[in-house]
């Protein structure tokens, strides 16, 4: 009697083409459901809007979103002319803090700021909220009324992150602007002309969009990671505030790294700026 072969597993061959296809695919299931949010649920998105540009609540009496954007802002610009300042003074060329001010903020500063305070304040509230939709059995709802969850809840706050950032952002960078002037012009007493000439002569438009698109994909990343930890939280209350810190330590993380690779991107081999103007 012969003992029976055991039949042949057979396993999908991993192939190089079918890795590189992957960002492609996942590009484009992101617009799908982009596209199908602003189709179909575009009273949704508003409300969203709304909500996260103003606030809810105790939100609302303070300004919601804009003004904690605007405040963080302002102390981190403050802080850059307060080292700024100090810092050339050790070399003498101190009349540079215009310079410095057309160059850090735009580059670095407040898109590191308007991310961290779009994730301290939508972000952690977007995860909060699906998290504890998520453990009510909500979602679970809405997939029974043959809903898509996915587009309905996390698509639309991606959207309404992306259409709330641009105003948030043109804030944050004119907060960080004046609070570096006032603070170089009026606690250290620079003349007001010497500032403003490095700072219109380094100060470029196209640093100035590229500050908009990188912000803009800080949204994007800040946005999807908090709806997923939210979207597939588990473990009752707990599980929902664990959930809101590992998203908010990720989302610090990530935006660090989005911003460095951006201007490594961008300005890593030529910086654009000629100090012999």
């Amino acid at each position: 009697m012969t003992a029976t072969a055991a039949p042949r597993v057979r396993f999908p061959r991993a192939t190089l083409s079918r890795y590189g296809e992957a960002p492609t695919k996942l590009l484009v299931e992101i617009g799908q459901l982009i596209w199908f949010a602003l189709r179909r649920y575009r009273r949704e998105v508003l409300r969203m809007v709304a909500q996260m540009g103003m606030g809810t609540g105790a939100m609302a009496v303070v300004g919601g979103t804009a003004a904690i954007v605007g405040f963080i802002t302002l102390s981190a610009g403050s802080l850059v002319a307060i080292q700024g300042y100090a810092t050339l003074g050790n070399i003498g060329v101190e009349a540079f803090t215009g310079f410095l001010a057309a160059l850090v903020n735009v580059r670095f500063v407040a898109p590191v700021a308007a991310g961290q305070a779009l994730a301290a304040t939508v972000g952690a509230g977007a995860t909060a909220e699906l998290g504890a939709m998520r453990i009510s059995e909500e979602i679970d709802a809405l997939e029974v009324m043959s809903i898509r969850s996915v587009a309905f809840l996390a698509s639309t706050r991606v959207v309404a992150g992306l259409v709330v950032i641009i105003p948030l952002y043109g804030l944050a960078i004119t907060m960080a602007f004046l609070s570096q002037q006032v603070t170089t012009v009026l606690l250290y007493g620079q003349s007001i002309g010497t500032y403003n000439h490095y700072f219109h002569t380094f100060l470029r438009l196209d640093d100035v969009a590229w500050s908009f698109a990188e912000v803009l994909l800080v949204a994007v990343v800040v946005m999807t990671t908090h709806c997923y930890y939210g979207y597939t939280a588990s473990g009752g209350p707990v599980g929902v505030g664990e959930a809101v810190g590992r998203s908010m330590r990720l989302s610090l993380i990530t935006i660090v790294v989005v911003v460095v690779l951006t201007a490594m991107a961008v300005y890593g081999k030529n910086p654009n700026f000629n100090l012999t103007v």
